[in-house]
């Protein structure tokens, strides 16, 4: 059973290498655009697999002296070098498919290129949901990156499946740069998903909705138990690959030592990571008097 990122990671690359021999092939034969497409598509996925393999590498290494806050937006880095990927693979696949439209081309031999693309997207569905799976387990922006362009390969694949079948039916060839050209329209698509959710994370946006009720939660129950602590505010939150760090600052009634704050502060903290595991939360701690405005404290982190 694999049960690291890098072994999910490795998974993808001998199924995509296999794949892209398989494909190319079968382009060869039948002379099919759609085929060639594909494995044009499986290229930029074994390049964005073995991206997401090295970076999920760096991302577990431990914080340095250059990283105080370590390496997990390696992982974060590398979806959005995938997702740039797959554009410039769907600009050469719409380039191709159009000459060939307006060209036109001869389709032989199609069986091959039905039956290749067939175990292709049964493949790709059987990897894809494997690292769907691991990605979710060990909160992985790269391989959730890599499942989603395999995904998409099924998707496409079905794509190309239709398009060939058409072809077969009718005899008429255009059906095939056709499929092609909807297999970039779907490869667009993930390309510009991943990098909306990647730079999300690059430019420190807060984490979502479901996490953030779980920080404030963790606050509201330990202050339901904690009467010496007055209130907070200035909760900030930010991802970075599979971490998250939040940051607040907690008021303390006046009487309570800096010791007992600390201690208390500690209890919190513990708290909130035990809500949200995989964070690392930072206090600081403020006597009473000296609360902000009041439109600042506790407001929701959403809320800015």
């Amino acid at each position: 059973m694999i049960r690291t990122k890098s072994g999910a990671a490795s998974l993808s690359i001998a199924s995509n290498a296999i794949l892209i021999v398989l494909k190319i092939a079968a382009g060869a034969i039948t002379g099919s655009i759609a085929i060639i497409t594909e494995a044009i598509h499986s290229s930029i996925d074994l390049l964005a697999s073995v991206i997401a393999l090295f970076s999920v590498r760096k991302a577990d290494e431990p914080p340095d002296r250059e990283h105080p806050y370590g390496h997990q937006r390696m992982e974060n880095l590398a979806a959005a070098i995938e997702g740039m990927l797959i554009l410039v693979g769907a600009g050469i696949i719409i380039y191709e498919a159009t000459r060939r439209l307006v060209t036109g081309a001869e389709i032989q031999d199609l069986g091959v290129g039905i039956a290749v693309i067939a175990f292709s997207m049964v493949a790709n569905v059987a990897v894809s949901t494997f690292l769907y799976g691991r990605a979710r387990k060990l909160d992985s922006a790269a391989l959730a990156g890599d499942a989603a362009h395999l995904s998409t390969d099924a998707v496409t694949s079905l794509g190309v499946l239709i398009g060939l079948a058409l072809v077969e039916i009718t005899g008429e060839p255009a059906f095939d740069a056709i499929a092609a050209l909807c297999v970039a329209a779907a490869i667009v698509w993930a390309g510009l998903r991943i990098l909306t959710r990647s730079g999300q994370v690059l430019i420190d946006e807060a984490p979502p909705p479901d996490e953030l009720d779980l920080i404030e939660a963790a606050i509201s129950a330990e202050r339901s138990r904690t009467p010496e602590i007055a209130g907070y505010h200035k909760l900030r939150a930010r991802r970075a690959g599979a971490r998250r760090y939040i940051d607040l600052h907690v008021q303390f009634r006046s009487g309570t030592t800096l010791e007992h704050a600390h201690a208390l502060a500690h209890r919190l903290r513990d708290s909130i990571e035990a809500e949200l595991p995989g964070s690392d939360v930072l206090i600081h701690v403020e006597p009473e008097g000296s609360l902000k405005p009041p439109d600042e404290l506790e407001a929701p982190l959403r809320h800015g």
